[in-house]
């Protein structure tokens, strides 16, 4: 989970996701990118061992902090999360039932339009169908969209794809990658509940511009040739829901991706939970 200046919901939204019962053991990452309102004085009064809280020195950007997330998380799959309480946390199970069942290995929560979604700006909403059209005829898919937070991929596959997009571009790279390799979410319908600008939302019509400039640099690139296309299906498009031991499928999570943050942890004041900070060189 990526937060930055969200003291009016992040508490709340914590408390909700490690209420939900799950199948299985979760392990939730949040990192304050940078927070300068009151974030880091409510996260540090949450106390749950399944809470690691992180925080960056300074502002880098949500792509930045799920970077760092998945530093330093250490399950089997990584969900993310936002922290404006968007998304409701009982949609997580239902997104997971496709992989505990080995039906597939990648399962996006999408926002069906107009069916258990409230959005705020026509202009958004038109503006992510634009998106998503985009991204399927660029790579002749039929995902129904491109910008859900809720992507559930294996923590091997997200080593795989050596993400470098820092702010809400990941979203867009993370799924580019997927689709340019072959991989094929499968789409489960979630609740979405849009916010305004005035409420907190920080997406401006520059992310779009940047989104379509990372779909088309990553379609120039091209596909992989037959050997290595062979190589990249069986590394991102041979997981599934089986090889993840039951009892043991943990949530929210991943091992450390391509990129090294180094961290220093601590235990704070012997409550359980787990507080790191960076250290940049």
């Amino acid at each position: 989970m990526a937060t930055y200046n969200e003291e009016s919901t992040v508490a709340l939204a914590i408390e909700e996701i490690l209420a939900v019962s799950y199948p299985f053991d979760i392990e939730l990452v949040v990192v304050d990118d940078g927070s300068t309102d009151a974030t880091d004085t409510l996260l540090s009064k949450l106390d749950d061992d399944r809470l690691i809280i992180h925080r960056h020195p300074a502002n880098q950007g949500k792509g930045a902090a799920l970077r760092t997330a998945a530093s330093l998380a250490t399950g089997s799959h990584m969900l993310p999360f936002d922290a404006d309480r968007e998304y409701v946390p009982e949609d997580i199970p239902r997104v997971f039932e496709p992989v505990l069942k080995g039906r597939c290995s990648v399962v996006y929560g999408v926002r069906l339009f107009g069916c258990n979604t409230v959005y705020r700006s026509y202009r958004h909403a038109v503006g992510n169908r634009l998106l998503t059209g985009l991204a399927n005829i660029l790579f002749n898919a039929h995902i129904s969209d491109l910008h859900t937070c809720l992507k559930l991929i294996p923590a091997p596959m997200i080593r795989d794809l050596n993400l470098n997009e820092s702010g809400f571009g990941l979203d867009t790279e993370v799924t580019a990658l997927l689709l340019r390799c072959g991989v094929r979410p499968f789409e489960v319908p979630v609740t979405y509940y849009a916010r305004s600008h005035a409420q907190g939302k920080k997406i401006t019509w520059r992310d779009a511009f940047e989104c379509v400039w990372i779909l088309f640099r990553i379609r120039i690139r091209g596909r992989p040739d037959r050997a290595s296309s062979g190589q990249a299906q069986e590394r991102l498009g041979g997981y599934n829901g089986s090889h993840v031991p039951p009892g043991a499928r943990q949530a929210l999570v991943s091992r450390p991706m391509s990129r090294t943050v180094a961290a220093e942890t601590s235990p704070d004041g012997g409550t359980g939970r787990t507080v790191t900070s960076s250290k940049y060189p």
